[in-house]
């Protein structure tokens, strides 16, 4: 979805200038379906320079609303959508002032049509609304009035549309999409209805074949990213080869994270070649040897046992493991970083407590490297990650338990859970593995799931 949109105000800059006329009209790619237009008080003198410009009056504006009173209209109708105005920096960024008053944040993708006009329309000596309208052919009665420039714009974005094969994508609006080299059997219509939702996408060739899995925020976006006008030798076989697209929503971008890391190694499609190999070569592993002192290894991933940690090159890890050694008084010796037959260096040193001497009882070492471990392995021994649905009625679940990755699923909003046992009922289980560890460890980090339940 888009919204055309032209304002008209009390002057050039937004901190010191008002809103004074709105016109936003919702597009779906093909025609107009809503609209809201409206003059706005601004609450503040208008020069009579830019009513000779405009048409609109002190008087005009004197019984109009406030901004603050068809803010909600303006949300509502922007909603889920992208921003198009000529010169959208000027129109974007006054709105977004009237929301920031308000103490709102309002945060829209924008496309603007006079960038978008210079790359698809070259050739024109100017890119004025006043200017390129009547030389494409699109009349406009009431310039410098909201409505009318809308409406203009409302044209001229259709015939971008129509000249960029209908598809513009929001996070590069601005790179031509090209129907040349599309297989014959994938049409761009097929490409332009694809959910704008969060999920795992599937490439497959003339015989039905996987050729390629990813994940996206945004599915349709994603794939005009990669079909659209590819430069690469890969990129340019994967837009020859793609007869076709399917897709799994996943609501979470976790989930979405989790799926698509399982299913490439599962699936090995002929494009995913670099993404089946584990992300990281190093893991750091731990065993308890025969006087009973739990060790720590830093060793390549053999793809079988699970590490705690994982690093991509063995430098990496070793200054992540002195670190924590230092963090949690550990024995270099027995976190496999020093080699001798006298207790490690920092022993010398009377920096370390002498596990590696047995100075020091296995009990109240090995209790400082499980509260490593713990922290390593998601904070949580024990943790139920609860995110956001494929739709608003469902959240979606990971659970961790004995600080290993059980799985994922999903469970109604309103689900009656007495135990977080219970959850395990609603998941579909899979393998831990050192891809999986990375992908939940760092989405934790990062802090975007919606709750955490420790048990």
């Amino acid at each position: 979805m888009y919204v055309i949109v032209d304002i008209e105000t009390t002057g050039g800059n937004m901190k010191n200038g008002k809103i004074t006329e709105i016109a936003i009209y919702r597009h779906d790619g093909s025609r107009v379906v809503d609209e809201f237009v409206s003059l706005v008080n601004p609450e503040s003198y208008i020069p009579p320079f830019i009513t000779s410009l405009t048409g609109i009056t002190n008087e005009m504006v004197e019984s109009a609303p406030p901004f603050y009173q068809i803010a909600k209209d303006v949300v509502d109708i922007c909603k889920d959508a992208v921003f198009v105005a000529h010169n959208a920096a000027f129109d974007y960024n006054f709105i977004k002032e009237e929301f920031r008053n308000l103490g709102y944040n309002f945060d829209m993708p924008t496309i603007c049509t006079v960038k978008l006009s210079r790359k698809l329309l070259p050739g024109h000596a100017s890119y004025s609304l006043g200017k390129i309208c009547p030389e494409l052919g699109i009349g406009n009665d009431a310039r410098h009035r909201a409505a009318g420039d809308a409406l203009a714009t409302v044209q001229l974005f259709e015939i971008l549309l129509k000249k960029n094969n209908g598809i513009l994508n929001p996070e590069d609006p601005y790179k031509e999409f090209s129907a040349d080299g599309l297989h014959a059997d994938l049409s761009v219509d097929h490409i332009k209805s694809l959910p704008t939702k969060t999920g795992v996408y599937y490439l497959h060739n003339e015989n039905g074949e996987l050729i390629y899995i990813g994940k996206s925020k945004n599915i349709r976006n994603r794939i005009i990213t990669h079909l659209g006008n590819p430069k690469t030798k890969k990129g340019i076989e994967m837009k020859q080869n793609t007869a076709d697209i399917s897709f799994n929503l996943t609501g979470s971008e976790l989930i979405a994270l989790l799926k698509e890391s399982h299913e490439i190694k599962q699936e090995k499609p002929r494009y995913n070649r670099a993404q089946r190999r584990s992300k990281s070569k190093i893991g750091l592993y731990s065993y308890t040897d025969r006087k009973g002192y739990i060790r720590l290894l830093l060793k390549p991933n053999n793809g079988v046992d699970i590490p705690n940690a994982t690093f991509d090159t063995i430098q990496e890890g070793r200054e992540r493991l002195f670190q924590w050694i230092d963090e949690h008084e550990l024995c270099q010796q027995l976190c496999g970083l020093y080699d001798g037959n006298h207790g490690c260096f920092q022993y010398q040193l009377k920096t370390c407590k002498g596990a590696c001497v047995g100075e020091e009882d296995d009990l109240s070492y090995n209790n400082r490297v499980l509260d490593l471990l713990k922290k390593l392995s998601y904070g949580h021994n024990n943790l139920v990650i609860l995110d956001k649905g494929r739709n608003d009625n469902e959240m979606a679940l990971v659970v961790i338990e004995n600080g290993r990755y059980l799985g994922y699923g999903y469970i109604g909003e309103d689900a009656c859970i007495d135990s977080p046992q219970q959850f395990k009922d609603h998941i579909e289980m899979f393998d831990d593995n050192g891809d999986t560890r990375t992908i939940i460890s760092a989405y934790l980090r990062n802090k975007k799931y919606k709750k955490l339940i420790p048990y």
